[in-house]
């Protein structure tokens, strides 16, 4: 099997294919790596197919795999890596502003105690539009996950093959790989890689990405935080808002007897609002407690069948079905 797999999403990027694939092979045969070249065509609507079909009968070291139609980079991500053999995954964008020239770089910042390292375009050649987004999401990101790296979404990061078979992705996760590796007890780290001008194409990312960014950020902290225990949040807010919306009603009881005995001159219940505030928070609290025991109920079921947890190494023992990377770790 190779050692090194290198997975490449494309998207209508037909004019930058064949200089790519000579970088990639001047770098690998120039460093004698066992090396693999994954394409995968993410529903490219131009000759992008052809191109990688005929690099794949050149060279033996490409596979190319084609989407029925655009499934996203995520999907892409794990297509490659589902069909790929490599120990050491490195992943790059196709439009040639990723320099395969620091693949070398990133292999040495992996060592041997890190397990992923996320390139970070310290010199942008970008214009304003797309890096103003970027370093906003990015801050989001160490804000709200704790995870913090100058450029989460550059798509230029070598991953130890482990963090595949634990980390699945989907929609548009594969921005979050490093939080959710960290989440598992990988360790992240990050490289100041060379970031070059585009030549061909169009960016394909911009402020129309930013909410469905931190739509899936939220997403992602509550994943990282509050997977094996939702409850822990869900219940906390619900517990908040029933004992609020208790406490409201326990006065307007009080309230009540007083009037009634003492002050009649005082407003009469319907006229208060804080008795539709509390009802209400009454009403919120019970609905989240509630939604907090179903996701607690679905939590445990898929436990079952999901490890909730990540083995680094295992000595000792003779288990039959220990996977291939604990019984050589």
């Amino acid at each position: 099997m190779p050692q090194l797999s290198i997975i490449v999403p494309v998207c209508n990027e037909e004019d930058s294919l064949r200089e790519l694939h000579r970088e990639i092979s001047e770098v690998v045969e120039a460093n004698g790596y066992d090396a693999e070249m994954i394409f995968v065509d993410d529903g490219s609507t131009d000759q992008s197919w052809q191109r990688m079909s005929d690099l794949a009968v050149d060279d033996s070291r490409v596979q190319c795999i084609r989407f029925r139609k655009n499934f996203g980079k995520a999907a892409a991500l794990r297509a490659g890596a589902e069909h790929s053999g490599g120990e050491l995954v490195v992943t790059m964008d196709a439009d040639l502003q990723d320099d395969p020239a620091e693949i070398p770089k990133l292999i040495s910042a992996l060592g041997e105690e890190n397990d992923l390292v996320s390139g970070w375009k310290q010199v942008r050649n970008d214009p304003l539009d797309k890096t103003l987004p970027s370093k906003i999401f990015n801050w989001l990101i160490g804000w709200l996950t704790g995870v913090k790296l100058h450029d989460h979404n550059c798509g230029f990061k070598i991953y130890r093959r482990e963090i595949f078979d634990e980390v699945k992705l989907y929609g548009e996760m594969h921005r979050f790989v490093p939080v959710l590796a960290a989440s598992r007890g990988f360790n992240v780290t990050e490289m100041a890689v060379n970031h070059r001008a585009r030549k061909h194409g169009v960016s394909k990312y911009g402020w129309a990405r930013l909410p469905k960014g931190f739509l899936d950020l939220l997403t992602v902290s509550f994943l990282t935080g509050f997977s094996q225990r939702p409850q822990h949040l869900l219940g906390g807010f619900g517990l908040l808002a029933f004992t609020a919306g208790f406490l409201g009603m326990f006065w307007m009881a009080i309230y009540w007897v007083l009037r009634m005995a003492f002050y009649p001159e005082w407003a009469p219940l319907h006229q208060r609002p804080i008795v539709l505030y509390s009802l209400g928070a009454l009403l919120l609290g019970a609905q989240v407690l509630c939604i907090g025991f179903l996701a607690e109920l679905i939590t445990s079921r898929n436990q079952v069948q999901n490890e909730p947890y990540s083995i680094a190494k295992h000595i000792g023992g003779n288990r039959e079905d220990r996977s291939e990377s604990e019984r050589n770790g």
